[in-house]
């Protein structure tokens, strides 16, 4: 599900890989991969034989080459795929994200024969919320579940001053902490939060209520990350961090001094999927992949290496009791008040984008 780059960017980033994309398109025995920073098992952990290099393993297993390269956010991703030039074969964007590349034809539906681990996607019969029939793909035709959780407040419990059990989302609003508080730097991630304080939905398209947001942010002057956020954090530079419940999850495994709120008025509740672009070259590597990512040891050492919530049942049989008992992780239930993101209209995205350009200038 995770900075906002400009089209002008994208466009300049392109020029620099589009040559080495090019190789990889010609070549049949390889899959072009694309998601998240900190987001999939890179490493062998020589504590526990259970977390392993997810993409080594496939490799070694298959002998498909993989090309893995990252982006931030569902919008450097989106840009980068409108742009052209660059050909992915498996795409890991979010709810509200892979619903307007639907639309846009974007992405192309699955051949599930090749894909005989999707048995183990939960339904609304396991312990786990269901992932099927979701809203955004309907007829579960071109999306298989990855990663799910919410988003909240982390809080350096060593450096805040006041009951940090009880924080809202106005209490990000100080000047008692400068450069120390953290927000994404995404537009869609921090209009949510924004909007939410206003009481408005995370959803609107009320052009009043989305200035009125953009408004609350030019009053701050937070300190916008993506994945600055694994150095900044651990090192104990931030006193509250707005980001999601996994990357918490991960970096407070190692520090004993940070907690994880969920604001009583209503947090951002996410699906990251997989999925194959229209424009793919290699569509048969690419449902090998995603097959194998829904393998129990493969989606169990994904889970365990980076702690977000697996909607896969046969990983999270074998993961321990206390992670299963863990509300950041799996919460008992999913109050009203968690909203989960939708497409919106063009003129709506644009006046969002628009008014980030002037947030981020007016930080500065």
């Amino acid at each position: 599900m995770k900075k906002f780059l400009s089209f002008v960017l994208v466009l300049v980033m392109l020029a620099g890989v589009c040559a080495s994309f090019v190789s990889c398109a010609d070549d049949p025995n390889t899959v072009v991969v694309c998601n998240w920073g900190e987001y999939i098992s890179d490493a062998d952990d020589p504590e526990d034989s259970r977390i392993f290099n997810v993409i080594k393993k496939f490799e070694e297993e298959t002998g498909i080459k993989v090309k893995y390269v990252t982006c931030e956010t569902n919008e450097e991703l989106y840009s980068t795929m409108k742009a052209g030039g660059v050909a992915y074969d498996v795409i890991f964007p979010s709810d509200y994200m892979v619903q307007k590349m639907i639309n846009e034809n974007m992405v192309q539906k699955l051949n599930f024969d090749n894909i005989p681990n999707y048995k183990n996607v939960s339904t609304s019969e396991g312990e786990l919320p269901s992932f099927k029939d979701m809203y955004y793909d309907p007829d579960n035709a071109y999306t298989v579940p990855y990663f799910w959780g919410t988003v909240g407040i982390i809080v350096n419990t060593k450096l805040y001053n006041g009951d940090w059990e009880s924080l809202t989302w106005d209490d990000l609003w100080t000047d008692e902490y400068p450069n120390q508080i953290l927000m994404f730097n995404n537009p869609r991630d921090a209009f949510a939060v924004a909007l939410n304080k206003l009481g408005y939905s995370m959803n609107t398209t009320d052009e009043n209520q989305i200035r009125q947001a953009a408004a609350e942010l030019k009053k701050m002057k937070f300190n916008y990350v993506m994945d600055e956020f694994f150095q900044i954090v651990p090192e104990n530079r931030a006193v509250l961090s707005v980001y999601y419940a996994g990357d918490y999850l991960d970096v407070a495994s190692d520090n004993e001094d940070l907690e994880f709120v969920r604001p009583e008025s209503g947090v951002n509740i996410f699906n990251d999927v997989m999925c194959v672009p229209s424009n793919a070259k290699h569509k048969e590597n690419a449902e090998k992949f995603i097959n194998f990512m829904l393998r129990e040891d493969v989606g169990l050492a994904n889970a365990l290496a980076l702690g977000y919530s697996t909607p896969n049942t046969a990983v999270y049989a074998k993961l321990d009791e206390d992670i299963k008992e863990d509300e950041v992780a799996y919460p008992a239930s999913i109050p009203s008040t968690w909203e989960r993101f939708e497409a919106l209209p063009e003129k709506t995205d644009k006046l969002i984008q628009d008014l980030w350009q002037e947030i981020l200038i007016s930080n500065k």
